[in-house]
């Protein structure tokens, strides 16, 4: 089994990655103690980790909606154009197999038009995350780059730490650890 040394030295994370796992016995570990759901899914890519896109959208839209905020609330909360909540309906449907693609289409381009029309706004930035992960729960886009975008924008929108571990264990209960002993 690969060292997490030897799994830096290997794919090179960024500086702050690496300082997090020097610290960390096993790569099991490492990902148990995460608290970057970005550098998880990062590391799934690494390892070509086959993709459970369902879940990876679902935690996308996860992402969008549940991030908790600087105020004690999420990020759903501060979504208030209906466009917004219903394109994260249609790609949750969508994920579990109940939307189409054309009316995924249809809920993407009203999520970005709700978010243009929130520019300056103090929801401005979850619109914006609300309409990607829209936009990535599309069959051409990848789940894992999705799912990281997501929790980039929504966690860079909000509590900052508080928002990236509130998604690091959410993921952690979507995506079983990969580096645990006989994990495919």
């Amino acid at each position: 089994m690969i060292t997490p040394i030897e799994f830096c030295e290997k794919f090179n994370p960024c500086p702050e990655g690496l300082v997090f796992v020097q610290n960390r016995k096993t790569l099991a570990e490492a990902w148990e103690q995460c608290h970057r759901p970005d550098w998880m899914l990062w590391s799934l890519e690494c390892i070509a980790h086959p993709q459970d896109h369902k879940n990876l959208r679902l935690f996308a839209i996860w992402c969008a909606k549940n991030t908790p905020t600087a105020d004690g609330g999420t990020t759903g909360e501060l979504l208030t154009d209906p466009r917004s909540i219903a394109a994260l309906d249609v790609a949750e449907r969508f994920a579990n197999g109940l939307a189409t693609e054309v009316e995924l289409d249809a809920a993407r381009a009203a999520a970005w038009a709700a978010a243009e029309a929130t520019a300056g706004d103090a929801a401005w930035a979850t619109a914006w995350a609300t309409a990607d992960a829209t936009a990535w729960a599309t069959a051409d886009a990848t789940a894992r780059a999705a799912a990281r975008a997501a929790a980039r924008a929504a966690a860079e929108a909000t509590a900052g730490d508080a928002a990236w571990a509130a998604q690091a264990n959410q993921l952690r209960t979507m995506v079983s650890n990969p580096f645990k002993e006989g994990a495919k």
